[in-house]
């Protein structure tokens, strides 16, 4: 347990904005948040603008939420230390680091579309049946496909964080819709998933396409840190006017310091050192479908196995600051399968035999 004395110190030497709270109150603010006029003593709850009912009740874990102060909506990541809460603030740069990212995919996304278009057309033409060349297809469709996932993560990370294009429909079928094929995929990696959620209709504002990309980002992960044998319990609840979905696996779990850092990106070290972690542009994705449906991200470790991300989303059926759209919404994968796309780092080669 950190006492008081560290936590503070620790937040001295924090170059991002951050401070510290207790008992609902700010203890203290850094050097790089002071131009946001926080003063000690002030109470947070006010401040939150998703997560209100989420921070009541956290505990454990490492919380992504967002704020309004000096009149800006911030983000933030919250980790409990001790008896204190630790806030640390997003800082503007991520908005410049995206719309480059969303430029390089760009450029990258034609020729690969090509590239793409071309292998279609070949293995169409080429009936391939011994055992080594089905390999080398699916190899190759795999890694196609694994191509357009990231360029589409790229893309899309900047653009997803600012528009959700949402229209009411039943988020119990539409979930339910949603793991229902997802188990059939994973259940071929030698993972069992489970899921459970209402019985009855769920009508609100929901941006389908965000849900279904966050939901398969966060099956991706728990895939990658599942072992063979293991399995994946996926779960939505109704508490009041908030939805709850959770998910957790049986694998490795995540390390304190790691988690202290898994809604940042390019700050993940294990990333070099373990193929398994990524850059955090998943994670945009997912916090991004959850702050655009009103909710929040929790991520923690129950009785200490496995991990458990748990998003929310108010349940909303109209509001003046849902962003909508008129215009023909563009399909990110061009029509094939998002499921094979979003889960291709997990899944074995015998599905991707074929274009």
């Amino acid at each position: 347990m950190e006492d008081k004395k560290t936590v503070l110190g620790m937040l001295d030497l924090m170059l991002c904005p951050g401070f510290c709270v207790q008992n609902n109150q700010i203890m203290k603010v850094n050097q790089a948040a002071q131009s946001l006029l926080l003063t000690p003593g002030t109470d947070i709850r006010p401040l939150l603008v998703t997560g209100k009912e989420e921070y009541q009740h956290f505990s454990q874990g490492c919380l992504y939420l967002t704020l309004k102060l000096s009149g800006q909506i911030h983000s933030a990541c919250v980790s409990r230390m001790g008896d204190m809460d630790v806030f640390v603030l997003e800082q503007d740069p991520e908005g410049s680091e995206l719309q480059a990212l969303a430029l390089a995919a760009r450029d990258l996304r034609q020729p690969l579309s090509t590239v793409m278009i071309t292998a279609d057309r070949l293995l169409a033409q080429k009936q391939a049946s011994d055992p080594q060349t089905l390999q080398q297809i699916a190899r190759l469709n795999r890694g196609l496909l694994q191509m357009l996932r990231i360029i589409s993560n790229m893309s899309d990370a900047d653009r997803c964080r600012r528009v959700s294009y949402q229209e009411t429909r039943d988020v119990t079928a539409l979930t339910g819709e949603i793991f229902e094929k997802a188990q059939a995929l994973v259940s071929q990696a030698g993972i069992t998933l489970t899921y459970e959620g209402p019985s009855c209709p769920i009508l609100m504002l929901v941006d389908g396409e965000q849900l279904e990309r966050a939901i398969l980002n966060i099956l991706s992960n728990a895939m990658k840190f599942t072992p063979e044998g293991g399995s994946i319990h996926a779960s939505l609840s109704q508490i009041g006017r908030m939805l709850r979905l959770s998910i957790q696996d049986t694998g490795t779990g995540i390390d304190d310091h790691v988690r202290s850092t898994i809604f940042s990106r390019y700050l993940r070290q294990p990333a070099i050192e373990d193929g398994r972690f990524g850059i955090g542009i998943g994670m945009v994705l997912i916090r991004s479908a959850a702050a655009n449906h009103g909710g929040t991200v929790l991520i923690d470790q129950p009785e200490g196995q496995g991990a458990r991300v748990t998003m929310t989303m108010a349940i909303r059926q109209s509001s003046d600051t849902t962003l909508r759209s008129g215009t023909l919404r563009v399909d990110y994968t061009g029509e094939r399968d998002h499921a094979l796309i979003e889960l291709s780092e997990s899944l074995p080669l015998s599905l991707y035999e074929k274009s």
